[in-house]
């Protein structure tokens, strides 16, 4: 020992080799646990088996059409089969319901539509939270609604309308292909922003509402542009305005409302939107938003959704996602004023 020193022992050559050993296995130790933590944290492969598109409605619909459209387009690309598996009921609750419960691996996707917003407000208990149960990935496309009246129907314009509906309350009849339909609602917004007093008549779809519309039975109705053009051109039925910002490219010599001073029926069209389960990883979400939006936005699928009456109009999951809380927080209020129940 040196003087104001003192010198540890040396290890002898085991233990020195053993102090090694440890160490060396605490670093593969520590190795596999950073290996197995990145492998956890990828997210699924996709696409590793068939894809299905859940459609809430039945064949025919919308977001039908959309979903068959799109769906061989998307195959190729994923190099899986896509199938479209319709599930309808409860106003696209059950369909909806199927999706929230789905691995959140994008194998099984949402084709929404805005009565995805409107049933919440409806339905006393709801199977699923619209929100947390679902990552936003693309709205799709849009359909514009038109405002049609009988040609009887002493009116030409949304304020001669409005303006004949207050002098007669309650006289005249709407007609809507069901309670708690998007027609339904965008009318009784309609009747709250404008203060007029008109009866509700819901039928069993849409061509028994048109059909008495023709005929006289009832006076007034909102339907989609393509399911109204033909008649109005036949002059079976009259139309005095369009919903969105812009007039229809189906309907071009038909104002808007917004040109007619009634903000209120902005953003009312019907959207078509994708929707995955909850908790799907981000990365997947922009994987499948950036090969919806490619489809979609191909000469050939525009022209095949023009041809249907819906306008291709794609947006950022965020955009969705804010879309959906906006349209729910509109026709919550609607439906509350209204006192709309469930059937």
């Amino acid at each position: 020992m040196r003087h104001g020193t003192l010198e540890r022992p040396a290890l002898p050559a085991s233990a020195l080799k053993t102090s090694t050993v440890g160490v060396l296995a605490l670093a593969a130790a520590a190795c596999v646990a950073l290996f197995s933590s990145a492998v956890q944290a990828q997210p699924p492969a996709f696409p590793s088996k068939p894809i299905t598109l859940v459609v809430p409605f039945t064949s025919s619909s919308g977001s039908d059409i959309i979903a068959r459209i799109v769906a061989p387009k998307l195959a190729q690309r994923w190099g899986q089969p896509v199938v479209v598996d319709n599930k309808p009921g409860a106003s696209g609750n059950l369909g909806a319901q199927q999706v929230a419960a789905a691995a959140p691996d994008g194998h099984t996707l949402l084709m929404a539509i805005n009565t995805f917003t409107m049933t919440p407000a409806i339905y006393k208990k709801m199977p699923f939270d619209p929100v947390a149960d679902f990552a936003p990935v693309a709205k799709l496309a849009e359909a514009s609604f038109v405002f049609a009246t009988n040609p009887g129907v002493p009116a030409t314009d949304v304020k001669s309308l409005v303006a004949l509906a207050k002098k007669n309350p309650g006289k005249f009849n709407y007609a809507t292909p069901g309670n708690g339909t998007p027609q339904h609602l965008a009318m009784e917004l309609l009747k709250q922003d404008t203060g007029i007093d008109v009866v509700h008549v819901p039928y069993k779809g849409i061509a028994g509402a048109i059909t008495d519309l023709m005929g006289g039975q009832v006076q007034m109705m909102i339907a989609s542009v393509h399911s109204m053009r033909p008649h109005a051109q036949a002059g079976k039925v009259r139309l005095l305005a369009v919903t969105g910002e812009t007039r229809s490219a189906f309907a071009p010599e038909v104002p808007t409302f917004k040109e007619q001073g009634i903000d209120a029926m902005n953003g009312v069209d019907a959207w078509f939107a994708v929707l995955a389960p909850g908790r799907t990883p981000p990365e997947l979400v922009t994987r499948l938003h950036r090969d919806f939006v490619a489809v979609l936005n191909s000469d050939e699928v525009k022209e095949s959704l023009g041809k249907q009456g819906l306008m291709v109009r794609t947006g950022s999951p965020a955009e969705l996602g804010a879309l959906i809380k906006r349209d729910m927080a509109r026709w919550s209020k609607v439906v509350t004023d209204a006192k709309i129940t469930q059937d």
